[in-house]
């Protein structure tokens, strides 16, 4: 049998407890360390034309403080294609698009758009109202991260679930994006009333839910979607849009219309009017004297006064 190895005693050795050194910078102090989890690469460029009027100016400049995922650039000459913004959004790395198209100084059209292969939908941008005009009490942290509530509504029909998906990934912050904070203080409500999308923001008060608006407001009327960007066929067309120029040209007639049937209704009344309003006999006056006191011109003549 082999030899057992002899079990050497163990010596017990006083351990000293390791000293702990703390740190010679505050924690609050030291600089905040990036996560690097941005997954979700979302870029928006948002931009307008030529021609725009200042209220439509205001409404982009104040998606862009909303939106701490989106990009900027100078304006697009009216007389460019619109598949020229494709190109501009690859120049800036971008694949999602906002842009505003103005026409006449007076009327705001609003593309969203999935750069470079689609879809995209054109809007009639109405009752816009923004956060300067307003004056609303709320507020809420630049570059925080919103909720998005959509109304039931959305879920209904096709062409509502395409403008949902699409309002998501554009209007929703990406996570752990490096321009915005890791709050969430405010909710972009998006809502359909009478065939328009309702667009409101509010600020979170409390956790009960307890909001209060902020602004911009805004109302998108649908005119078509298409299946590319900015080009393509047709997915989808409004039936209940009405042009701005059709509705201001309806607006003139209603008022012109009201000047017609005045002039017809005087004419008519004249037309109707007899040249005797009845019949008198010439007799009647045989027997009509006239009184010295109510003489009048040639007729005083007839009648003498003793002096």
């Amino acid at each position: 049998m082999g030899k057992r190895k002899r079990q050497r005693e163990s010596t017990t050795v006083s351990k000293r407890p390791k000293e702990i050194k703390l740190p010679t910078v505050i924690s609050s102090d030291e600089p905040v360390i990036e996560k690097k989890k941005w997954t979700n690469k979302q870029r928006v460029l948002i931009f307008s034309s030529r021609g725009i009027s200042f209220r439509s100016r205001h409404l982009m400049m104040d998606l862009r403080r909303l939106m701490p995922h989106s990009k900027s650039e100078s304006k697009m000459d009216r007389k460019d294609k619109l598949f020229i913004v494709n190109e501009v959004c690859e120049m800036k790395n971008c694949n999602k698009c906002i842009y505003f198209e103005g026409k006449k100084k007076q009327d705001l059209y609003m593309w969203v758009s999935n750069v470079p292969r689609g879809p995209s939908a054109k809007f009639l941008v109405e009752n816009v109202h923004t956060m300067l005009e307003l004056k609303m009490t709320g507020n809420c942290l630049k570059g925080s991260r919103p909720l998005l509530s959509f109304d039931q509504t959305f879920d209904s029909d096709p062409q509502w679930q395409l403008l949902k998906e699409l309002f998501t990934q554009i209007f929703g912050t990406p996570s752990h994006h490096p321009k915005s904070q890791p709050f969430v203080d405010h909710v972009f409500s998006f809502s359909i009333v009478d065939n328009r999308v309702w667009f409101r923001n509010y600020q979170i008060l409390e956790e009960d839910g307890s909001l209060a608006e902020i602004g911009p407001r805004f109302v998108l009327n649908p005119i078509r979607m298409f299946e590319g960007s900015f080009i393509g066929s047709t997915l989808y067309q409004n039936p209940h849009y009405v042009s701005p120029n059709l509705y201001r040209r309806m607006l003139r007639k209603k008022v012109s219309q009201k000047y017609v049937s005045r002039v017809q209704s005087k004419k008519s009344l004249e037309d109707r009017r007899p040249e005797e309003s009845y019949k008198t006999d010439v007799t009647d006056d045989v027997f009509v004297t006239i009184r010295p006191e109510q003489a009048k011109g040639d007729v005083k003549n007839l009648f003498y006064r003793n002096v």
